[in-house]
């Protein structure tokens, strides 16, 4: 069974709270045995919902109920989450015009997707003299992309690669 994150019932030992009733009415300070017997009176539970006020808080609830409720809540607001995804697309020192723009199409349908692209370009042996060539072309790629997204984070060189993060547009 789940954690309990509130005291119900019997385990409020509190000698005196403020209880609300299960409509939201106050009903006033009382001793916890008392409102433990209006509550059972109505069918429903106590339960302790701000232990830090002075007296505490309680409400006369149907305890299950507001649980599963607050279950319900929760994983409709995980469904409504968007996950955003990291896709990558690869380019070269040497690659050619129509190989940049179809790359960049691909790149596109990610942006367009929602998804943020991640931009690398690999230099092998002696093109890491030439760095300054693959910012370059990666820069050109985000001219063809670039209505599409925003530079996140801007071409760098880290190791054998240039990388630079583009994110989609916000809408």
């Amino acid at each position: 069974m789940a954690k309990q994150e509130h005291q119900i019932n019997s385990n409020i030992t509190d000698p005196e709270v403020r209880v609300v009733g299960a409509n939201g009415e106050q009903l006033g300070i009382m001793s916890s045995s008392k409102a433990n017997a209006i509550a059972d009176e109505q069918g429903l539970d106590l339960v302790k919902i701000s232990p830090n006020a002075v007296p505490p808080v309680c409400k006369i609830m149907d305890y299950g109920k507001y649980v599963f409720d607050k279950a319900k809540r929760e994983k409709e607001q995980r469904k409504n989450q968007k996950v955003t995804e990291l896709k990558e697309v690869q380019l070269s020192m040497t690659i050619e015009l129509h190989d940049m723009q179809v790359k960049a199409k691909n790149a596109i349908k990610f942006l367009q997707a929602g998804n943020k692209v991640k931009v690398a370009l690999w230099m092998r042996g002696r093109q890491q003299a030439y760095w300054a060539k693959g910012i370059e072309i990666t820069n050109a790629f985000f001219d063809l992309i670039s209505e599409y997204g925003v530079k996140e984070k801007e071409a760098k060189v880290e190791g054998r690669n240039i990388i630079m993060i583009v994110a989609p547009n916000k809408k």
